[in-house]
C-alpha cells in the first residue's frame, strides 16, 4: 500500500480531459456502492420485523379470544364438531401465516447474499499488479522510506517505537533530533490540560525566530492566560492588571484592537464574563486554536509541514487507490495496457481535493513538460495557460494563434508570462 502511495505522488501529468474523467469517476467508489445494498437491506430488514411482530401479536391475539370464547362456553353449548370446526380454522389461519413469513424471510435471505456478490465487484482483493517492488530494490531508497515513518512516530510522540524501529533498521537517529519533537508533544500535551507555562517558556525561548515569521502565538498565549484569570472574577482582579501591564502592553503594538477588547471586559468582572456580551471568550474553541496554532508554527521554525508526510502521502493513496486499480483492470480487460507506459505520468486525472494539492509547478498541457526559466508559463488573452515552448510553436512566425481550449485567435505577442 505504501508503494502505491509513494507512486501517486510522483505522478502528476494527464492524458485524458476532465469530462472523460467526471464520468469515470462516478463509477469508482466501491464503498458507496456497497453502503447502497446494505443500506437496502437494512431497510428491508426492518420492515420485514415489523411486519414479522405484527403478524405474530394478531395470531397470539386470536390463539387468546379462541381460549377465552371455549372457556365461557358450556358442554351444552358447543358440541365436538363445533370445537374442532374451531380449532381447525384457526390452525389454517396460523398455518397460512407462518407459510407467508418463511416465503417473506426467504426473499430477505437472497437479498442479504447478494451484498457478498456486491462487495466482490467492486472490491478486488488482489493488489499485486500494482506494486512496484523494485521502488524499494537499493539500500537507499530502504532507509529514506524508514526515515519518513520514523519521523512519523517521532511527530506522534510514540518515541518507544522510534527508538525500536531505529535499532532494527539500524537508522542513525540522535538524541538532538528527537528533543524538538519530545518537546513539541509535551507541549501540545500541557496545552490539552489548560497549562500554558510550557508553551510560554517555548515562546521566550524562540521569541526571535517567531517574530522573523511574523508569528502570533505569544500573544494569543497571553490572551488565553487573561481569560483563564478573568473567568476567576472578582478574585484574580490584581493578577488581571498586573498581567495586562507586564504581558500585554508589550504587545500591544500590534495587537491594540484585541488588547482594548480584553480591557472592556472587565466592566463585567463582578457580575460573571458568561453573562456579558463578551461570553465568547471562553469558548473552548480557543484552547482548540491554540494548539493548532503551536503545532503549526513550531514546524514553520523545524523547517517541516505540518501534517506528517507519511500520513499525506498514505492519505492521497487511498483516495487515488480505486482509480488506479480499476483505470489498470480496465486497460488490462481491453488490452490497451501500452496507454500507461510512463513511470511518472497517468492515464486520467485523479481529483485529490484542495487539501492535497501542494506543488506550484507549472506542467504544460500541450507539450505535457514542467516549465523552466527558459519555458516559462504563458497566459492567453482568453484566460488559458500555456508554456512559452508551445506557444511558439503553435504560432509557427504567423501573425495569430488559436487557442488549443477555446476557438479566440488572438497575437502571440499579447501573451503574457505568469509567475507562480
Amino acid at each position: 500500500m505504501t508503494e502505491c502511495c509513494y507512486l501517486h505522488l510522483v505522478f502528476s501529468r494527464t492524458y485524458l480531459n476532465q469530462n472523460r474523467i467526471d464520468r469515470f469517476n462516478e463509477n469508482m467508489n466501491p464503498v458507496s456502492n456497497v453502503e447502497l445494498d446494505v443500506n437496502r437491506v437494512i431497510s428491508n430488514f426492518e420492515s420485514l420485523q415489523t411486519y414479522c411482530d405484527k403478524c405474530l401479536n394478531d395470531l397470539i391475539e386470536e390463539v387468546k379470544n379462541l381460549e377465552k370464547e371455549l372457556s365461557q362456553c358450556s358442554d351444552d353449548q358447543l358440541s365436538g364438531k363445533d370445537v374442532a370446526f374451531m380449532l381447525n380454522s384457526l390452525i389454517r389461519k396460523i398455518r397460512d401465516r407462518t407459510t407467508r413469513l418463511a416465503k417473506e424471510h426467504r426473499d430477505f435471505h437472497s437479498s442479504v447474499s447478494r451484498i457478498g456478490k456486491a462487495i466482490d465487484k467492486n472490491f478486488v482483493g488482489d493488489y499485486g499488479c500494482m506494486e512496484n517492488r523494485a521502488l524499494w530494490q537499493d539500500t537507499k531508497s530502504k532507509q529514506l522510506l524508514n526515515k519518513v515513518i520514523v519521523e512519523h512516530f517521532l511527530r506522534k510522540g510514540m518515541l518507544e517505537i522510534v527508538d525500536e524501529l531505529v535499532k532494527e533498521a539500524l537508522i542513525g537517529v540522535s538524541e538532538e533530533e528527537k528533543k524538538p519533537f519530545a518537546d513539541i508533544n509535551y507541549i501540545l500535551e500541557a496545552l490539552k490540560h489548560r497549562d500554558l507555562e510550557p508553551a510560554l517558556k517555548w515562546v521566550e525561548d524562540n521569541r526571535e525566530k517567531l517574530a522573523e515569521q511574523k508569528s502570533g502565538l505569544e500573544f494569543k498565549l497571553h490572551r488565553l492566560q487573561f481569560i483563564e484569570y478573568l473567568s476567576q472574577g472578582v478574585k484574580k482582579q490584581s493578577e488581571l492588571i498586573n498581567y495586562a501591564r507586564t504581558k500585554l502592553q508589550p504587545l500591544a503594538f500590534h495587537h491594540e484592537k484585541e488588547i482594548q477588547t480584553l480591557m472592556g471586559s472587565l466592566i463585567y468582572l463582578k457580575t460573571g464574563i458568561e453573562n456579558s456580551p463578551y461570553a465568547y471568550l471562553l469558548d473552548v474553541l480557543n484552547w482548540n486554536e491554540i494548539c493548532d496554532t503551536f503545532m503549526r508554527d513550531a514546524c514553520c521554525l523545524m523547517g517541516m509541514s505540518v501534517d506528517s508526510p507519511l500520513n499525506i502521502a498514505f492519505e492521497a493513496g487511498c483516495i487515488a487507490f480505486p482509480a488506479l486499480l480499476n483505470i489498470r483492470q480496465v486497460m488490462q480487460q481491453r488490452r490497451v495496457s501500452n496507454v500507461w507506459t510512463a513511470k511518472d505520468e497517468l492515464p486520467i486525472v485523479i481529483n485529490l481535493g484542495q487539501k492535497l494539492q501542494f506543488h506550484s509547478i507549472f506542467a504544460c498541457p500541450i507539450l505535457r513538460q514542467q516549465s523552466t526559466e527558459n519555458n516559462p508559463p504563458m497566459r492567453l488573452v482568453c484566460g488559458h495557460v500555456i508554456s512559452r515552448d508551445a506557444l511558439n510553436k503553435m504560432a509557427n512566425g504567423g501573425p495569430k494563434v488559436k487557442c488549443p481550449y477555446c476557438p479566440v485567435e488572438q497575437n502571440p505577442q499579447s501573451a503574457r508570462q505568469i509567475f507562480f
